[in-house]
C-alpha cells in the first residue's frame, strides 16, 4: 500500500506535483519534465529530466536555483531528447526501492 498520489518524501520533506509545476512555469523553454527520485535509504537524490526547446548555458543553474527555492532541496537537471519522456500523466517518478 502507499500514497495514492504522487506526493513524495526525499530528505524528510514533502515533494508535491504542485510544487514541479511551479518549476516549469517559472521557465518557459520546457516542453515537459519529470522529477525522478532515487537513492538508497536516507540518501535520496532527485534529478529533473526535462525536454527543452531552447537550453541555454543559463537555463541549467537557473533550473537548479529554481528547484532550491520551492522544494527546499537540491536537485539535479538532465536534459533529455525531445519525446523521451512518456506521456503518463506522471510528474514525479519514485525509483527508490524498499527492501
Amino acid at each position: 500500500m502507499g500514497r495514492a498520489d504522487q506526493t513524495t518524501k526525499v530528505r524528510g520533506m514533502f515533494v508535491t506535483p504542485k510544487q514541479v509545476s511551479e518549476i516549469l512555469r517559472r521557465h518557459p523553454e520546457i516542453i515537459k519534465a519529470r522529477l525522478v527520485v532515487a537513492g538508497a535509504t536516507g540518501n535520496d537524490s532527485m534529478t529533473l529530466r526535462c525536454e527543452v526547446k531552447n537550453a541555454g548555458e543559463t537555463l541549467k543553474p537557473a533550473l537548479v536555483a529554481s528547484i532550491r527555492d520551492v522544494t527546499k532541496l537540491r536537485g539535479d537537471i538532465e536534459f533529455v531528447p525531445a519525446g523521451s519522456l512518456p506521456n503518463d500523466g506522471k510528474v514525479i517518478d519514485d525509483t527508490r526501492k524498499y527492501d
